[in-house]
């Protein structure tokens, strides 16, 4: 793995790998681990919502609905242009989840000198995802998030990602910017083929690069 995690650094210079999935799938656990073999920062959109809408007081994705995208643009991407930010790559866990939303991530991270090296996709059945709720919610090792407190929530969550999300995913797919990776298998396994997605993806882009 240490020979995947230095290719991926070496072509990652100060770029960045946008991780996406179902909820459950692990994209902030993993996207942390990441970062830090990485010597990247991190990014959550998630974590970025619920902090500032304890700022504003406001309930925006605490029923499972995405954030509208004009408070996603207000909120989330700013984070590009901050100075601790511009010397190391970054790891952004799902940001730009609504259609339409991609293409001005990608403006913004690449202006900011953080261009999106690759999008990857956590393949986790739905079914998967909700036994790891259920576990989750037994174990109460997520917090008190209110998105974590009903099961109709993660089921209209499923619906966010089945239509929002997934056009995004296929939007990256037509640009050559999307990997997968299956992560319905312990954390260690699950991070151990997201390293090797990425490597993959990245000797993949190097050889293309070089033929050209």
């Amino acid at each position: 793995m240490e020979e995947q995690l230095r290719i991926i650094k070496k072509w990652l210079g100060t770029g960045s790998i946008n991780i996406f999935g179902l909820p459950m799938s692990g994209k902030d656990t993993i996207g942390v681990e990441l970062a830090e073999k990485l010597g990247a920062k991190f990014l959550s959109s998630g974590i970025i919502a619920r902090a500032m809408e304890r700022a504003t007081n406001q309930n925006v994705t605490t029923e499972g609905k995405l954030m509208p995208s004009n408070l996603f643009y207000e909120w989330v991407l700013p984070y590009f242009e901050k100075k601790e930010l511009w010397e190391y790559p970054l790891i952004l866990s799902s940001i730009g989840r609504w259609s339409g939303e991609e293409d001005q991530v990608m403006s913004v991270a690449k202006a900011s000198g953080h261009p999106i090296r690759v999008a990857i996709a956590l393949q986790l059945p739905e079914q998967s995802a909700l036994a790891r709720w259920e576990a989750a919610k037994m174990l109460n090792d997520r917090g008190l998030r209110a998105d974590d407190a009903d099961p109709k929530i993660l089921q209209t969550r499923f619906l966010e990602y089945r239509e929002k999300t997934i056009p995004v995913l296929k939007h990256y797919q037509e640009l050559g910017l999307l990997a997968t990776a299956s992560v319905d298998m312990p954390r260690p396994q699950a991070f151990a083929n997201v390293v090797k997605a990425l490597a993959d993806f990245a000797q993949k882009t190097n050889n293309l690069a070089a033929e050209l």
